[in-house]
């Protein structure tokens, strides 16, 4: 059980992991940070790898690109998916060879994508004519694979509308992209992030199996079939292990490919990432908007603009800790301290926090190891970003 100093909290901190539950009890650095420890996000790229056997991993290191988190899994074999000539230095500062980089944002400038094929990478995806020859002028003879539109239900994120085209027409630029004297090699999708739904997966997987067999009746073989990311990872409420989500890709991949299995990637970020970090915040101020409003506001010193972007529609709802719990509660709504009417983080959700919870009582945000960091505002409203710190930081 915590003690009620604002300090030592209980047990459940990612995952009940003593290393980081020990950092914050006896940490006194201002709030609110980011604590992550890497050997957690290497046991599930383990349990991923597991799952996924004989598949390619490529870690989406937009998810957390801490150097310390990207060394470690470089050195347990993972691939990357990268989006920008900074993801790009990073990986290979990191010890990572050019040919596990997958450059897999489909919107690049002509000048970052020469950059990349100038550092070694030969794996570009593009959706688009105009991609196409973009990467046809700046990485000659590169492999590339074109992305499929997916749908995102059963995605607390989704993903759909911004990237991917048609089968049919996917198949006309992977054609265009062998007279281009570019190597087109797969297709690739992603059905959303946070997807709870490993059946979701099915209809893009009989889509690609389609445009691998046009192709293949024009004389286009295509190797590679690229099933992006999604793989949930456990919030307020439980999903889906990760062992179902494979046998579903397999099953799916079986049943519409047949005989002529492609090989298959993944996209892993919030998966590997998540569970491997703990957000410490503190309650700014608690107040109610009436006398007979039975809701109080908990205002904390992170919000929408400070790394949890991901609370945008209460999409992500994550798990909190407090000093305090055990105690009775009441419902609240959680809010940012911007001065934005927009940085709410739950009103409708049904959160409930300790009653005796006052300014100055920590918050812990747990699984918050992907998309926070990367999310923080530069300064909005002379916030500074969200600072890490990283358990075995000498690794």
């Amino acid at each position: 059980m915590a003690m009620t100093n604002g300090k030592t909290l209980v047990t459940m901190i990612a995952a009940g992991n003593r290393e980081i539950q020990d950092f914050l009890d006896s940490d006194q650095r201002e709030t609110p940070y980011l604590v992550i420890d890497p050997k957690v996000a290497a046991q599930q790229y383990r349990r991923l790898t597991d799952a996924f056997r004989e598949t390619q991993v490529f870690y989406a290191v937009k998810a957390n690109p801490q150097p310390i988190l990207i060394r470690l899994l470089a050195r347990l074999g993972s691939s990357f998916d990268v989006a920008s000539p900074a993801e790009i230095d990073l990986c290979l500062s990191e010890g990572a060879d050019p040919s596990r980089l997958s450059y897999g944002n489909t919107i690049k400038k002509a000048a970052d994508i020469r950059y990349a094929y100038d550092r070694g990478v030969r794996m570009f995806v593009f959706d688009s004519e105009a991609e196409l020859r973009k990467l046809a002028e700046h990485a000659p003879g590169s492999a590339v694979f074109c992305r499929l539109l997916a749908g995102s239900a059963g995605a607390q994120w989704p993903l759909s509308r911004k990237f991917g085209c048609s089968p049919d027409m996917a198949v006309e630029l992977l054609d265009q992209a062998r007279t281009l004297g570019l190597k087109p090699i797969g297709v690739s999708f992603h059905v959303g992030s946070q997807q709870l739904d490993p059946s979701r997966w099915d209809p893009s997987i009989a889509q690609a199996a389609r445009v691998f067999r046009e192709l293949g009746e024009r004389g286009v073989r295509l190797t590679l079939l690229n099933c992006g990311g999604g793989f949930a990872t456990g919030y307020q409420e439980p999903v889906a292990p990760i062992q179902a989500y494979a046998d579903a890709i397999n099953s799916a991949v079986e049943r519409h490919f047949g005989p002529f299995r492609p090989s298959l990637a993944i996209e892993p970020g919030r998966f590997v990432a998540a569970d491997s970090g703990v957000l410490r915040a503190q309650v700014v101020l608690v107040s109610q908007k009436s006398y007979d409003d039975d809701h109080r506001w908990v205002y904390l010193d992170i919000g929408r603009f400070g790394g949890l972007a991901e609370t945008e529609g209460e999409a992500i709802q994550y798990r909190l800790v407090t000093a305090r719990d055990g105690e009775p509660t009441g419902p609240v709504v959680l809010a940012g301290p911007t001065c934005d009417s927009v940085d709410i983080l739950y009103e409708k959700a049904p959160y409930r926090l300790p009653l005796d919870l006052e300014p100055g009582d920590y918050v812990d945000i747990l699984g918050t190891g992907a998309y926070t960091t990367t999310y923080s505002s530069v300064g909005f409203n002379g916030f500074a970003p969200l600072a890490t710190f990283c358990i075995g930081d000498n690794a």
